[in-house]
């Protein structure tokens, strides 16, 4: 654990700066650092490539979950929790990636040669394996993506976003094989998005603009526009941008500062900023840089992430042996909420 600490001579203590009508600023938690027990193979293709992460659970044996992920130059990937491809769909484009129980949705991106479409997947438990289901066509270009199941209605929605700032909700209901897609909601969040996170347990909407900071808005169909901000890039604020990855697992939310390689930490329910770590070099697996889509659980993984696990794309894969491509990297997640308890 590393601590960075700034220290400078001749500093007035508290109650005489008080006294001079001097505000203090708030005391904030230490930046620490953190080390992967797992990493994935890397994706398939070079350069800027790997993109986002997407947890499943197993419903009967949480040891065989998996993490499907992004290759955005041409794949959708599937790894167990050693990191081992299980396995590599060809010709998706998907930016950003999310599920929810054994349904899955892809953001093609149209930038990266893809058509800009939603692909939905199901996961079928047995195999571990994704089967296509159907190919949404969206009023948005889709970038990223995020999906959201109703505590309300138990409706699935569906939160394709674009880098033009567009973002759209559609309801998809999945019956075997057959999917119906409506488009509920559409509005414009101003500049670039792409990082986002539908919250079942508080009904939020966590929106990242990526030069200005993380919105929260409701995740209804019917919530409207109204928004607060969580936090901001800039001065002020605690991300440095872009604004990326955004998730949550237990109390707390998780934010891909990707200027600064590291990640802002934020109390689920209060959404007060608690502090930030980075990902380090460790015997297991090296760093985490540059990153841009996170996600984390806090299930019961089995033996290799008994308390849950946080994932975070490495942009600069500098493993000693790899081939340099990018991937992904597996914090067990109780070495970061023993941090900010």
């Amino acid at each position: 654990m590393s601590f960075t600490v700034s220290v400078r001579t001749a500093v007035l203590p508290a109650a005489a700066l008080a006294a001079l009508a001097i505000p203090v600023a708030p005391a904030q938690a230490a930046s620490v650092s953190v080390t992967a027990s797992v990493e994935t193979a890397p994706v398939s293709h070079s350069g800027d490539a790997a993109d986002d992460p997407a947890i499943w659970v197993h419903p009967t044996d949480p040891a065989k979950s998996v993490v499907v992920a992004t290759d955005k130059k041409g794949a959708l990937e599937v790894y167990d929790l050693s990191g081992t491809r299980i396995q590599r769909i060809s010709g998706d484009y998907g930016n950003n990636v999310d599920l929810r129980g054994n349904i899955v949705v892809s953001a093609d991106d149209e930038a990266a040669g893809g058509n800009g479409a939603m692909h939905i997947y199901r996961i079928d438990p047995v195999t571990r394996q994704l089967k296509w289901l159907k190919d949404v066509p969206t009023e948005v270009t889709a970038h990223g993506i995020c999906l959201y199941t109703s505590p309300a209605s138990g409706k699935l929605y569906a939160f394709p976003n674009s880098t033009s700032g567009r973002v759209e909700q559609w309801e998809l209901a999945v019956s075997g094989d057959s999917v119906t897609a409506t488009s509920v909601r559409l509005w414009d969040a101003g500049s670039a998005v792409e990082g986002c996170y539908a919250d079942e347990t508080t009904g939020k909407l966590y929106l990242g603009e990526e030069d200005v900071g993380v919105w929260v808005y409701g995740a209804e169909p019917t919530a409207g526009t109204a928004r607060t901000k969580l936090d901001s890039t800039g001065s002020g604020g605690h991300i440095t941008a872009d604004a990326e990855g955004i998730t949550a697992a237990g109390n707390r939310i998780y934010v891909s500062s990707q200027g600064s390689n590291d990640f802002t930490v934020y109390d689920r329910t209060t959404r007060a900023y608690l502090g930030r770590f980075s990902v380090a070099n460790g015997t297991a697996a090296d760093d985490c840089e540059d990153t841009d889509g996170i996600d984390a659980t806090a299930a019961n993984l089995g033996p290799a992430f008994p308390q849950g696990v946080f994932i975070c794309q490495d942009g600069s894969n500098g493993a000693p042996g790899s081939s340099g491509n990018q991937n992904f990297k597996f914090v067990p997640l109780q070495r970061i909420t023993g941090l900010f308890a």
